[in-house]
């Protein structure tokens, strides 16, 4: 929670302090706008800080998952650490990445010329290739991520990048392994939607009991993204919190069904690692 806090805090700060021209920039990627070039590398740049920092720490949480399921006597520093397994879970995420980019942008080109080719039997046609093109192409996605997911537990497991380790030992597992995911998306999802509602039903009381109005609470979850004045109050700091609190359960909610289906499936390493035994004398 404490380095999910730190992370909001850092990310506040950079966002009041941004320069014009990259907020501008970042603003029109966000409205689907075409962004010049400049604006892109500007922005870019900017960002590219906050987003390896919220990689870290998303390894370092999932590595925290899988060191208590897996190593569960190695308790320093309360699981959470920055070493050689967090590196190789950074480095295996980049490299999914990119291998995801290319997946869709293959996809996405050969949707394109199928439904290109349905055009010349007409329009009718070539809305219902085209629908079906992207429907095909949405769950090959799901397919691919669902017997890759277990590539992080395996490279932390055997301190090595375990690449495609994942695709044969979810053979045949896929719809359990799917509504395992799908199962944790949606506790997470009950837990974020009842601890929103918490918090904003606390946040209006204390409103109203200090004079202002309820209007006023979207000013907490809205913050002034050009004062660092805005970031500093009681409301923005408690849901600040909250969100730490709720980034560290989703973390541990989505890293645990993967840990707990890899040593299922591979069978090592043991639930409960082997300690040093007192020779006999």
């Amino acid at each position: 929670m404490i380095v999910s806090f730190l992370v909001s805090v850092v990310a506040s700060v950079s966002t009041v302090f941004m320069p014009a021209n990259v907020r501008h920039g970042l603003e029109t990627m966000s409205a689907s706008e075409t962004p010049t070039a400049g604006q892109f590398l500007d922005a870019l740049i900017v960002v590219a800080p906050i987003l390896f920092l919220g990689l870290a720490v998303q390894c370092v949480m999932a590595a925290a998952v899988y060191r208590l399921i897996f190593r569960h006597d190695d308790t320093r520093f309360g699981y959470l650490r920055l070493g050689a397994d967090e590196l190789r879970l950074m480095g295996l995420t980049l490299l999914y990445v990119g291998l995801a980019i290319c997946l869709v942008v293959g996809l996405t080109i050969a949707s394109a010329i199928v439904t290109a080719v349905a055009s010349v039997a007409g329009t009718t046609v070539a809305g219902f290739v085209g629908a079906a093109s992207s429907l095909f192409s949405f769950g090959l996605v799901i397919f691919v991520l669902v017997r890759l997911s277990l590539a992080p537990v395996a490279t932390f497991a055997e301190r090595r990048l375990a690449i495609f380790e994942s695709w044969t030992l979810t053979h045949g597992q896929f719809w359990r392994l799917l509504g395992a995911y799908v199962l944790a998306l949606a506790c997470i999802a009950v837990i974020g939607f009842l601890l929103i509602v918490v918090f904003t039903g606390v946040a209006g009381v204390v409103v109203l009991l200090t004079g202002g109005q309820l209007s006023d609470i979207r000013g907490i979850f809205n913050a002034d993204e050009t004062s660092l004045r805005s970031y500093l109050s009681v409301g923005v700091i408690a849901y600040t919190v909250v969100s730490s609190v709720f980034s560290a359960l989703y973390n541990a909610v989505i890293a645990a069904p993967g840990a707990v289906a890899y040593r299922h499936l591979h069978g090592w390493p043991p639930a409960q690692p082997l300690t040093a035994q007192p020779e006999a004398g």
